[in-house]
């Protein structure tokens, strides 16, 4: 009888540790998803591409809502903590911003039709919004700042401008599949270098 509540304990514990991964499973299927077929995609297609039941969906994420959410979120972190990394990992600073900024792209390609898909719940989306700029504005100046001290980049581009500039670049990849905003992102960061 001693030895039920350890193993009790183990065997709580590999459960949540199922229920984080699949968390996290259905946080990447649902990105994926949404990238290739809309925020409006079927849940089934999610719960399909993530190996796991719609009970198993809804269970994590009761509403829509609660997962476009929830994948907003995976993926802000994801950015945010990609930009040191890679700033320790890549060649030059600049290599590390455009790598950075394809991170980005394809983070605002899901992002479109997050506002439709929040329609009814502007404070989720109004914190959300906060959340987004908070976390990544800072991540974009750390790599802008390194490029510019390795004189890789001009001085005096400041994060929300590049930003803003890539997403108003994003806008429409969602409607028209035939516009890729990777080919006018990068003469974009070319733009960035010193003359």
């Amino acid at each position: 009888m001693p030895t039920a509540g350890p193993a009790g304990g183990a065997s709580a514990r590999s459960k949540r540790a199922d229920a984080v991964r699949n968390q996290q499973t259905l946080l990447d299927a649902a990105a994926e998803v949404f990238v290739t077929s809309g925020i409006d995609a079927p849940i089934r297609q999610i719960a399909a591409r993530a190996g796991v039941g719609l009970g198993t969906l809804y269970r994590h994420f009761p509403t829509r809502a609660d997962l476009v959410t929830a994948v907003y979120h995976h993926q802000i972190e994801a950015c945010a903590e990609a930009g040191p990394k890679l700033l320790a990992d890549a060649v030059s600073p600049f290599d590390a911003l455009r790598q950075w900024v394809d991170l980005f792209t394809d983070f605002l390609v899901t992002k479109h039709g997050l506002a439709d898909a929040l329609q009814s719940d502007r404070d989720r989306f109004a914190t959300l919004h906060t959340h987004f700029l908070d976390r990544l504005m800072p991540v974009c100046a750390q790599l802008l700042d390194a490029a510019v001290a390795a004189g890789e980049i001009s001085p005096g581009i400041q994060p929300y401008e590049l930003m803003r500039g890539i997403g108003n670049l994003c806008i429409g990849r969602d409607s028209d599949p035939r516009y890729d905003p990777r080919r006018l992102i990068e003469p974009l960061l070319q733009g960035l270098r010193p003359s």
